[in-house]
């Protein structure tokens, strides 16, 4: 009789102890993606910030890094025949930057709020820098075919594209880069290359964000 009573109470404990584990790790799921939403939407605003300020942006070091190879191949060219034009190309790509933010920041906060259990479990068993990488597999693809459009635009209503064209005329460089020799194909190049600059470079703060704060998320995460 007190052998059962014993396994009675055993199960007993055992089943208040596993209601206990599974509310608890509910709790840190609902606490952590919390924490995960605040640290990537505090990233996304500073992002957003420096694209709307045109110093902030031409001096920030991510963006730079950011940019394209094929991009930077065209600036060393320019470097030699016409270093004026590559100031005005950043100083354009800048002002397109800023340009892009309303459109950006939807796509952004969307992709934030989508964030499932399976993205929480990923990014707090993953390396800080993880929940960015969730985000930019969300986004990234919607956010550079959404923004592409309206860099093309003011890279040609600057001028910019056209000033390009003219400066390697006859170098082939455009054409090498782009498959194509063609004006139209170089506009498209030039504006694509920026767009995916802007894309990556604002990856690139909100993971430096991230990095930043880290510590939140592995709290939440019991580490």
């Amino acid at each position: 009789m007190k052998f059962n009573t014993i396994i009675v109470a055993a199960a007993g404990v055992a089943a208040i102890g596993g209601t206990a584990h599974s509310c608890t790790t509910l709790a840190t799921s609902t606490i952590g993606i919390a924490i995960i939403k605040r640290v990537l939407l505090g990233g996304i605003k500073n992002g957003l910030a420096i694209f709307k300020n045109k110093d902030s942006f031409l001096s920030n070091y991510l963006i730079e890094q950011a940019m394209p190879s094929e991009l930077k191949s065209i600036n060393n060219t320019l470097m030699k025949i016409a270093p004026g034009l590559v100031a005005k190309e950043k100083e354009y790509i800048a002002q397109a930057a800023a340009y892009t933010v309303n459109i950006s920041e939807p796509i952004l906060i969307n992709a934030v709020n989508n964030l499932n259990s399976n993205d929480v479990q990923r990014i707090m068993q993953g390396p800080s820098g993880t929940a960015t990488q969730v985000l930019k597999e969300k986004s990234a693809t919607q956010l550079a075919a959404a923004i592409m459009p309206k860099v093309d635009e003011k890279l040609n209503e600057f001028g910019m594209v056209k000033s390009l064209n003219m400066a390697l005329q006859g170098n082939n460089m455009l054409g090498s880069l782009f498959g194509g020799t063609s004006k139209a194909s170089s506009t498209t190049g030039i504006s694509q290359l920026a767009s995916e600059q802007l894309v990556n470079g604002l990856f690139f703060i909100i993971e430096h964000y991230e990095k930043q704060n880290s510590a939140q998320i592995k709290k939440a995460a019991g580490q």
